[in-house]
């Protein structure tokens, strides 16, 4: 039996071209390019960051606002500007020596300074200030039941000095109200405690309204109580020179007694704030 011829095998075809494979993206260009929110662009399947891109024209600050605010914002500016020069040029004019301007406007000046602004060189040599002065007052209080009593002494300015003491960041009011409200009074009051003048009986509604405030914080009248009158004193104890020095300063206290005051009744029901 012959044997059976097997068939040849097609001859082989032309190589198959391979096609191109395009470089992957790197990772950073692909999370860089990549918005969830764009709108994605089906030619490519490729998301859109036309609307991510940053617009060069967008307002921001001041100019973002409408016309109307920014001139609301300009004028707001314009007003504390004039006020803070006016304040500024008040100071200078108030400590600086007596002249034509003073001279002219000096009420005026007045006014704008007192008892709130007052200014004084105490601080400085040659004659800084060498004396502790303590205002201290006590109170006549009508109790809920009628009955009247006297309070003992609060020393206001040893209050001040505790909230002072390792306060970094103590207030104005701490440091200087009660300090320079009896400042202001003792300049406008005689040795025989009479004002001098209408600066004088400013400086007495001042500083009572002080210290009747400090009395309603230490609830000096108690619950239900009315303070009806108070008293005021100072105690003034020199400062006692340095060992190395030769002067000789007594330390002995003085003190200077206040007539009593009496309150209206819109201060000691609370009124003042």
């Amino acid at each position: 039996m012959p044997a059976q011829q097997l068939p040849h095998p097609p001859p082989p075809g032309p190589p198959a071209r391979q096609q191109p494979v395009p470089a992957p993206e790197s990772q950073s260009e692909s999370a860089a390019s990549y918005d969830p929110a764009a709108p994605a662009d089906l030619s490519t399947g490729r998301y859109s960051d036309a609307l991510t891109a940053p617009n060069p024209d967008a307002r921001v600050g001041v100019s973002a606002l409408s016309l109307r605010y920014q001139v609301a914002a300009a004028l707001a500016v314009a007003v504390v500007a004039v006020g803070a020069l006016v304040h500024l040029g008040m100071v200078f004019l108030h400590v600086a020596p007596s002249n034509t301007v003073t001279k002219q406007h000096g009420k005026a000046i007045d006014e704008w300074i007192y008892p709130e602004f007052e200014q004084n060189w105490k601080l400085f040599a040659p004659n800084p200030l060498q004396q502790n002065i303590e205002v201290q007052v006590r109170a006549d209080v009508r109790s809920a039941d009628g009955s009247t009593r006297t309070t003992g002494w609060y020393d206001l300015s040893a209050e001040d000095g505790a909230a002072i003491d390792g306060n970094l960041l103590p207030s104005h009011t701490e440091q200087n109200e009660l300090r320079r409200a009896w400042d202001f009074l003792t300049a406008t009051h005689d040795n025989a405690n009479r004002p001098i003048g209408l600066r004088g009986t400013l400086a007495e509604t001042y500083l009572r309204r002080i210290v009747v405030l400090r009395l309603g914080r230490d609830d000096a009248a108690g619950k239900g109580g009315v303070v009806q009158r108070v008293q005021i004193r100072s105690r003034t104890t020199n400062v006692p020179p340095p060992e190395w020095s030769d002067e000789q300063v007594s330390t002995t206290p003085q003190y200077r007694l206040l007539p009593w005051w009496p309150v209206p009744a819109d201060e000691a029901a609370g009124g003042v704030r």
